[in-house]
């Protein structure tokens, strides 16, 4: 199993697991609560049901460096390209946008 934590606007929003089944994503719950709260994306609204998907969600995917940009990461830090959540993890950590990936501190 990979977690990690996913942040919106630098706030702490939600852990994102990969595991046997597939992507799981919640939203944390002080996050809901605060008043400055965005969803991560218009496919995923806040709520508190997690959500669930086989493949990567497509707005994490979306993070993902591609073409030659993919081989280098993949190449550095020895990850098939194939390994969707472990490239997350290591080349999303400061992104383009609004949202940022982190190592989960409570794994």
């Amino acid at each position: 199993m990979k977690q990690t934590e996913i942040y919106v606007n630098d706030l702490f929003c939600g852990i994102l697991t990969e595991d046997e089944e597939g992507f799981h994503f919640g939203y944390d719950k002080e996050f809901l609560s605060n008043p400055d709260a965005v969803a991560i994306s218009p496919t995923m609204p806040l709520t508190e049901k997690p959500y669930f998907k086989e493949m990567m969600f497509p707005v994490f995917d979306g993070l993902i460096p591609e073409g030659w940009l993919l081989d280098i990461a993949s190449s550095s830090w020895k990850i098939d390209a194939r390994d969707r959540m472990s490239l997350l993890m290591a080349c999303c950590k400061d992104c383009i946008g609004n949202i940022s990936v982190k190592p989960a501190s409570h794994e």
